[in-house]
């Protein structure tokens, strides 16, 4: 598998994704200028990241310009044809701008930039620890969209505490059904706020963002 990063103006989680990537997990990774658009040389068997940041700086709504970028274009006809697509934080909100993935990154419950560990987890995995760092991360989607994400375990991730018992405080951003992450219905696209990269590395102390990798299939 080859990786594909996106880089806009205001990302600033490019270069973590790539280090994580091709240090930590040992995968070829490509830097995607947001200007060009052709992904032709990968495969649906690869996987192209919309990193975080602040992509156009935020104006509109966090990710609501970078859908018209050239590139986004050529990613939505990827994911379109099965290849895969991750968003984190502002990769999220792209996602979901762009259509993507269903529902809304709206702004924290407590009007703030939240930046701490967090734990997540999905149904049946243990509580994995992953940093967050956004103010617009609360998940939002009318009941319809829930209840079909629900019945299609599209959840991937919950916000829990360290013992992996989901909602109440453990919740940081007032998210629905204290949503951190979701995949489409083709289970080839995945968006979530936490930041798996920057919790790959031995030297940070923490590595259970590989985990996460895994439990998306990509590694």
């Amino acid at each position: 598998m080859k990786f594909g990063v996106v880089v806009f103006p205001g990302s600033n989680c490019d270069r973590d994704m790539q280090d994580a990537l091709e240090q930590d997990l040992g995968f070829q990774v490509e830097m995607l200028w947001h200007k060009d658009h052709d992904l032709s040389h990968f495969t649906t068997n690869d996987c192209i990241v919309l990193p975080g940041g602040f992509s156009y700086g935020d104006y509109l709504r966090c990710g609501a310009i970078a859908k018209f970028s050239p590139m986004m274009q050529s990613v939505i006809e990827f994911a379109n044809k099965g290849g895969k697509v991750l968003g984190v934080c502002n990769g999220f909100q792209i996602l979901c701008e762009s259509g993507l993935l269903p529902g809304a990154l709206l702004q924290n419950a407590n009007q703030q930039f939240i930046c701490k560990n967090v734990f997540i987890k999905t149904d049946n995995s243990e509580a994995l620890q992953i940093p967050i760092a956004h103010g617009e991360g609360r998940y939002f989607a009318d009941d319809a969209t829930l209840s079909h994400l629900e019945k299609s375990n599209q959840i991937l991730f919950r916000y829990c505490d360290a013992n992996g018992k989901v909602g109440g405080e453990a919740n940081p951003n007032g998210a629905i059904m204290d949503i951190a992450g979701i995949c489409n219905d083709q289970r080839n696209v995945f968006g979530m706020m936490p930041h798996p990269e920057r919790a790959t590395s031995a030297s940070l102390g923490n590595i259970d963002g590989k985990k996460i990798f895994e439990i998306l299939g990509l590694v």
